[in-house]
C-alpha cells in the first residue's frame, strides 16, 4: 500500500497525564496521524464520499483528546487509533501524541509516543 492521508499538527486542549495539576490545569496536545488506505477510488471518481474526511476525522480526534482523561500518552494515542481505523478502508494508522507542555524539570522541545497498528484481516 503506498497511499496515505496524513494530518499534522492537530493541536487540543486535553487533561491527560498523571498528575492531578495536570487534570485541573490541562495542557495541549498536539497529533499527528498517518492513514494507510487505497485513494484510487477518490481519485477516479473525484467524491469524498470515496475517501476519509480529513475535517470529520479531526473532529473525531479533537473530541478524543478533548474527552475523557487518561494517564498516558499511550493510552491517549490508542484510543486515536481506534478513531482511525474505524474506518473499514484504512489499512494501517499511525498516530503520534506530542505533549509539549510535559512536566519535565529540565529544558526540552517535545516528548511525543507513536503507536501503529493494522487492521487485522
Amino acid at each position: 500500500m503506498t497511499d496515505r492521508i496524513t494530518l499534522t499538527g492537530l493541536r487540543v486542549r486535553g487533561r491527560h497525564g498523571v498528575y492531578d495539576f495536570e487534570r485541573v490545569n490541562g495542557q495541549d496536545f498536539v497529533v499527528d496521524v498517518a492513514l494507510d488506505l487505497d485513494l484510487g477510488p477518490a481519485a477516479r471518481s473525484d467524491d469524498v464520499a470515496d475517501t476519509v474526511h480529513y475535517g470529520e476525522l479531526a473532529e473525531r480526534l479533537v473530541a478524543v483528546v478533548g474527552g475523557e482523561p487518561g494517564n498516558l500518552i499511550e493510552t491517549l494515542a490508542d484510543r486515536l487509533l481506534d478513531v482511525c481505523l474505524a474506518d473499514p478502508r484504512v489499512v494501517s494508522a499511525t498516530v503520534t501524541v506530542h505533549k509539549p507542555e510535559a512536566p519535565v524539570p529540565h529544558t526540552f522541545t517535545d516528548v511525543a509516543v507513536t503507536m501503529t497498528r493494522t487492521r487485522a484481516r
